[in-house]
């Protein structure tokens, strides 16, 4: 009996360590994040116009992947989608990656349909969310269909607090 309760108390240590690992990550990206969005010279519109140039905006966030804070457009032109990064500090497209594969191929897809049936763009409905929150910036938009219409989730950073606010794309 005594090494079952200790294997199950060192089962539920390791859960409890990873799930602790896992919050102290979520937190550490968070305020890389914040940082980052902070310190950036350009804005989320910004780079939805430089991405423009390979193909119609599809999405953008700022985000950090791989411990790195970097500007993401998808976008689709000719039924095929890319991940065009923009720079941060210059507004300048860094780099342009296909997107064939995964979730990422299926996230690209989704929002593709969204801006089909859209009669504005990402930009126009960044640009109305960030209108509407004084001192705001957009870190990310991403469209989708609600009800067979499209719409805009905005997410903004006013100071150090995450807001999202749905724009219609009609």
């Amino acid at each position: 009996m005594n090494r079952r309760v200790l294997f199950l108390l060192i089962i539920a240590s390791l859960a409890t360590a990873l799930v602790g690992q896992w919050i102290y990550a979520q937190g550490r990206s968070d305020h890389q994040l914040i940082k980052g969005v902070t310190d950036a010279k350009v804005t989320l519109q910004q780079g939805l116009t430089a991405a423009a140039q390979q193909g119609r905006p599809i999405s953008a966030k700022f985000e950090v992947e791989d411990g790195k804070f970097q500007l993401s457009v998808y976008t689709a032109k000719d039924g095929k989608f890319s991940e065009v990064i923009v720079d941060h500090a210059t507004g300048k497209v860094t780099k342009t990656e296909s997107i064939t594969e995964g979730q990422d191929l299926a996230e690209a897809k989704s929002q593709s349909a969204a801006m089909a049936k859209a009669k504005t763009d990402l930009k126009a409905a960044v640009d109305k969310s960030a209108a509407t929150t004084s001192g705001s910036r957009a870190i990310s938009v991403t469209p989708a269909l609600k009800d067979g219409h499209p719409v805009a989730s905005v997410i903004l950073l006013t100071g150090q607090q995450f807001q999202t606010v749905e724009q219609p794309l009609q």
